[in-house]
């Protein structure tokens, strides 16, 4: 006879994380969302807890963290379902499908914080700052409204400024080192991979654009 406990899901694997997801009510997947009014959005928003330190910050904007893995993301939705932040909302999406999920010239601002660099040759078009994916960004983004990169990669950061300044972008903010800047400290909030990274004695590359 089977032992029931075999059965039991243990908080270390992904249906549970997945029911959490499911049952929180500040999250979607990408059917369910319907389009509100949103201030900033974090594409690849990994667990999503530098949108929710944001969120913290700023009560009067609406944020939105979006990820394709409800797994990784329900550790956000939990902290800010406790922290009872009722401007943030979580996603379940590609960051492909961003176009269909706002508005037209309706965000303020749209973050990319550490995305996959896609290193290998032939994967160009999957990384988030190729200009299909610019192109999206620049329809969704105010007048005045700033993509913001933070990332690890020094190649990938520098191909991400040539696509920008290529597809006429205009630079706003650059540092090849963001934590040795006088730049905003709203910058400076830790992703967990970041927190990782600068442990291991890497930098953090930071611009902010506009188009």
């Amino acid at each position: 006879m089977l032992d029931p406990n075999e059965f039991i899901i243990t908080r270390k694997r992904k249906k549970y994380k997945f029911a959490w997801f499911a049952n929180l009510d500040n999250c979607f997947e990408y059917d369910e969302w319907q389009k509100r009014a949103v201030d900033v959005v974090e594409i690849g928003a990994g667990n999503g807890l530098f949108s929710v330190e944001l969120a913290s910050r700023y009560p009067d904007k609406m944020f939105v963290a979006l990820d394709v893995k409800a797994d990784r993301l329900q550790k956000g939705a939990r902290m800010a379902y406790e922290r009872k932040l009722a401007n943030l909302w979580f996603i379940r999406a590609r960051a492909d499908q961003i176009i269909e999920l706002f508005d037209e010239s309706s965000l303020e601002t749209i973050w990319l914080t550490f995305p996959d660099p896609f290193p290998r040759k032939g994967s160009a078009g999957r990384r988030l700052t190729h200009p299909t994916f610019l192109a999206k960004y620049a329809t969704l983004l105010t007048q005045n409204g700033q993509l913001r990169l933070k990332h690890d990669n020094p190649v990938f950061f520098q191909w991400s400024l040539e696509q920008l300044v290529a597809a006429h972008w205009d630079i706003e903010e650059l540092s090849f080192d963001l934590h040795d800047s006088k730049l905003n400290e709203e910058y400076k909030i830790l992703t967990t991979y970041e927190t990782r990274w600068l442990s291991e004695g890497r930098q953090t590359y930071y611009v902010s654009a506009s188009c």
